[in-house]
């Protein structure tokens, strides 16, 4: 099943043209290394939260936009392969020294897709999803994102992808787990629904949070307060 390298970063707006073309040039590589697809997206309605946001996740400051990405695999050994070939290829170390925009602050880590459904269409706007789950309510979770994966598709989404937390390391400055202020062994999920437009993911939405079966407060098998989300438009989809 296709394994998901998820990244969150923090990049100056004003370099979105060379973040782009920073990530262009270094897609060749990673689909020389195994990579399947290569997606970056920019943020484009990333609301503040009270609790938890993109924004504080990878501590951006005044002038930056959130970008949030996912390259995809095969599966684990070939995500790890690649990894490998990355800190050892003079390539990547040139790619790494050339980033328009703070590493030290990006968050990533490896999932495990738990669930993948699929519509129809071309995607042209995507929902990137973080949030913790604690392994005790994997299953009731799995069961809950599996029918919301159903109605997403229902109303026009072209894909609906949820990924477990399975290689998710500790970060020196910030990391996905700091992102959603993990609790007493929780796990991090990292998911993203893939619409064809922004209009019909809008219109969606409407619909959901108007459907009496989507109301679901105090029977999520989540934190719903920690979980943070926001629409991003595609750049890179290689």
């Amino acid at each position: 099943m296709t394994y998901i390298e998820g990244f969150v970063a923090a990049v100056p707006t004003a370099n979105e043209a060379a973040y782009t073309d920073h990530a262009r040039e270094a897609s060749g590589l990673f689909k020389e290394f195994g990579a399947t697809r290569m997606t970056e997206n920019w943020g484009d309605d990333v609301s503040p939260g009270e609790v938890t946001d993109f924004y504080k996740a990878v501590q951006a400051k005044d002038g930056e936009t959130v970008v949030f990405s996912w390259f995809e695999y095969p599966d684990k050994r070939t995500r790890d392969a690649a990894n490998e070939k990355i800190m050892t290829d003079d390539r990547m170390k040139a790619f790494g020294e050339s980033m328009p925009f703070d590493g030290k602050r990006m968050i990533f880590g490896g999932f495990e897709t738990i669930v993948d459904q699929r519509g129809e269409g071309t995607p042209g706007y995507v929902d990137g999803v973080i949030l913790p789950v604690h392994p005790d309510k994997k299953a009731p979770y799995v069961e809950m994102a599996q029918m919301m994966a159903g109605k997403f598709v229902s109303l026009g989404a072209v894909r609906v992808v949820e990924g477990w937390g399975d290689d998710v390391p500790d970060g020196e400055t910030t990391d996905f787990r700091r992102a959603v202020k993990v609790q007493d062994g929780e796990n991090v999920v990292f998911s993203f629904i893939e619409w064809p437009d922004k209009q019909t993911r809008d219109k969606a939405w409407e619909a959901i949070m108007s459907d009496p079966e989507m109301q679901m407060e105090g029977n999520m098998p989540f934190d719903g307060q920690r979980m943070f989300w926001g629409g991003f438009r595609p750049i890179v989809d290689l």
